[in-house]
């Protein structure tokens, strides 16, 4: 066998251990089409080069790729290039703080090594694509490592923080999970003082340190339905419950999660709950998704939609 057929053999060896955890020796040979014998040569070709390959024995042992001080080569597929370019690109223009300008060195790097047939797809994706975004508040890549690995190795985590009122506090938590918005990230967690679940905007976080305190996982709510849940009630004077004669789907395309919640309900009905300060404000945008309505609290909703059809009935009046 040709070296030139021996290195790309290595080099498929090592694009199959990137794509999951861990391979049987068996397993790799089939990919590969060679012995086991070939597998473990070709392993050890990897190892001498420093990739960190590490091999269990016994039943359901196998080939794993470890992580190590080398960054091993991205081996993609068509698709796979295709989708990583495209990501960069909006992930050149989103929300966490540094990223952008990363991810457009990434992408000029992915694009040097493209073959010119995969460079004129992605370019003709990016040539077809405008994003639109809203404004949002840019989040320190570093803090959402610190929190990411907070998250994983169940680590609790200290900050101050700023409440709506300006007012700021030293909080310690269990962190469980981070949920992104279209505008901004938030941190599910247990507060330790308060003994209780808490949504902490990560913006309003300051001096983020993880402490050498683990702690075990605990039983805790859905972490998206919790945060959508603190976002759409908690900061708001009013919360509406409004039934929609309309299939839940219909209006989830309507209202965004970080907006409203939309729950199930029967013959053809659904339940939107959505906050807000201003009872006008909630019967106008409610009124203006353009379904049967019955107001199930609070009562003074239903004055303000009168108020408002009274007002709608005089433009409609004038000439």
């Amino acid at each position: 066998m040709t070296v030139e057929a021996t290195t790309e053999r290595v080099l498929r060896l090592l694009a199959l251990l990137q794509r999951r955890p861990s391979w049987t020796a068996a397993e790799l040979a089939a990919e590969l089409r060679v012995t086991d014998r070939s597998v473990r040569r070709d392993v050890e070709r990897l190892r001498a080069l420093g990739y960190p390959v590490h091999a269990t024995a016994g039943v359901g042992g196998g080939y794993q790729l470890g992580a190590g001080t080398r960054l091993p080569p991205l081996l993609l597929d068509d698709e796979e290039a295709i989708a990583t370019a495209v990501s960069l690109r909006l992930a050149s223009g989103g929300t966490v703080s540094g990223v952008g300008e990363a991810a457009l060195r990434a992408l000029a790097k992915l694009d040097q090594v493209m073959p010119p047939r995969l460079r004129a797809e992605v370019r003709a994706v990016h040539a077809a694509t405008e994003t639109l975004v809203g404004p949002g508040v840019e989040i320190d890549a570093e803090l959402l490592v610190t929190l990411a690995r907070a998250c994983r190795d169940a680590v609790r985590v200290r900050f101050r923080y700023a409440g709506r009122d300006g007012a700021e506090g030293e909080r310690t938590v269990e962190p469980v999970r981070m949920v992104a918005t279209s505008r901004r990230w938030y941190l599910m967690a247990r507060d330790v003082d308060r003994e209780d679940w808490r949504t902490f905007r990560l913006d309003r976080m300051r001096d983020v340190v993880s402490t050498t305190w683990r702690f075990r996982p605990r039983e805790h709510p859905d972490p998206v339905a919790y945060v959508q849940r603190a976002v759409t009630e908690a900061p708001y004077r009013h919360v509406a419950r409004v039934r929609l004669h309309a299939a839940a789907n219909q209006v989830r395309a309507l209202v965004p999660p970080q907006v409203g919640r939309v729950e199930e309900d029967r013959d053809g009905w659904c339940v939107l709950v959505v906050g807000g300060d201003d009872l006008d404000w909630l019967a106008m945008h409610v009124a203006r998704l353009g379904f049967e309505v019955a107001v199930l609290e609070p009562p003074e909703l239903r004055e303000a939609a009168a108020r408002l059809a009274r007002r709608l009935a005089a433009m409609a009046g004038h000439a």
